[in-house]
């Protein structure tokens, strides 16, 4: 059995994950990984071996087992600490589940659709406001950014006038080059702004979650943290897939193409490009609580896993000819929104705004094209969710 020193985060191509993690996909899908901290633990990268430990409750999820798999100045205030209130995704059963179903019902599918006449109405706000400009612009900026942040602030009732601050916090709080200070410094700047939101501030939307949880007798506490973990994964993942899922269909030409010529099949598309970007690229962090056999190798309690979402979804046992993106491939099973009881909540809300957004965007300005070579986009290598820091484009 081999090892392999720390989490690869170079890439050879802006769409690829690192070769090192495709390498280990084809010759040990689980292997020996040493942490930044020095720990030795288990890298995954099979897709059938990602979906095992991800449905295993044997697998914990809690915080403070957690190890960053990727270099940082330090550690972040939620790592290798108990969960800070209502942040869910850091916690087990009997607490993930508890706080899971207060939310399950606000984010089915059929709720989300019903949200599509808003979502169209606030994309052609945005392409209006894009096409009384002259070019070139940031599509990140006028547009990829702007749609998630928007919804996201109504769905919660967080007044839009807010989105620069919890922009800012955002962008700390995801930064692999944030110290421990600063990121905790910015959770503590979101908590005091969800808290007071919570606690009834009148620039709070009534009809908004915050004010149904209020409603429901949710511990103030709780909502903040609530609405911290969604406003921040609201608005940054599904920005993200966006302005990324733009830059790849740019460089595509026939797969550009074949969506302009069948919007119909958007959300096939849709699919196929959470699958082939995958913008969770550090992995999700588990950790045995007993020891637990995998595929022939031993992993003892404690011993942290990283789960490589973005090995998974280009696993040649699942997916012909991974590396390629194809809009026709039919990509239900991949694992861009994680797999089993922590699978993303807002996973349905994301393939809305981005079923709306890219055909909107590309029937509005079918001339759209980069604005500087392919290579000069900056890429957010140096973010725990992976796109681009800017995106220019003209049309």
């Amino acid at each position: 059995m081999t090892g392999i020193d720390g989490h690869p985060t170079a890439r050879r191509a802006p769409f690829d994950p690192p070769p090192e993690l495709t390498a280990c996909l084809e010759d040990e899908p689980i292997r020996r990984m040493r942490y930044p901290d020095g720990h030795v633990g288990w890298l995954v990268t099979s897709h059938e071996l990602a979906r095992s430990v991800l449905a295993d409750r044997r697998f914990s999820a809690r915080s403070e087992f957690k190890r960053p798999p990727v270099a940082r100045p330090s550690i972040e205030p939620f790592y290798g600490a108990p969960a800070l209130p209502g942040w869910m995704v850091d916690m087990d059963a009997p607490e993930h589940t508890r706080l899971r179903r207060l939310l399950t019902g606000r984010f089915t599918l059929r709720r989300m659709r019903e949200l599509r006449p808003r979502i169209e109405a606030v994309v052609e706000d945005l392409l209006d406001a894009m096409e009384r400009r002259a070019g070139p612009a940031d599509l990140v900026e006028c547009f990829s950014l702007p749609v998630p942040s928007v919804m996201i602030c109504e769905l919660l009732g967080v007044p839009y006038a807010e989105r620069a601050a919890f922009q800012h916090y955002t962008e700390v709080l995801f930064s692999l080059s944030s110290g421990a200070e600063d990121a905790a410094g910015a959770m503590d700047e979101l908590y005091v702004l969800l808290r007071r939101l919570a606690k009834g501030d009148a620039a709070a939307t009534a009809d908004g979650l915050l004010a149904a949880l209020a409603a429901d007798g949710t511990d103030p506490e709780e909502i903040a943290g609530i609405g911290t973990l969604l406003l921040t994964a609201g608005h940054e993942t599904t920005s993200s897939m966006l302005s990324l899922s733009v830059f790849a269909l740019l460089t595509h030409p026939e797969q550009l193409a074949r969506l302009v010529a069948n919007p119909g099949e958007v959300d096939n598309a849709v699919e196929e490009l959470l699958r082939y970007l995958t913008v969770f690229h550090f992995g999700v962090p588990r950790t045995p609580l007993e020891d637990v056999e995998l595929a022939g190798r031993l992993l003892k309690a404690g011993e942290s896993v990283t789960v490589s979402l973005p090995a998974a979804n280009r696993d040649p046992r699942v997916f012909d000819d991974p590396g390629r993106l194809d809009l026709g491939r039919r990509t239900s099973s991949h694992l861009a929104f994680g797999y089993g009881v922590h699978q993303c909540l807002g996973q349905n809300l994301a393939r809305v705004e981005m079923g709306v957004a890219l055909p909107a965007l590309l029937r509005r300005f079918p001339a759209l094209s980069l604005a500087v070579p392919a290579e000069q986009v900056p890429l957010a290598l140096d973010m725990g969710v992976y796109g681009v820091h800017r995106l220019p484009v003209m049309w």
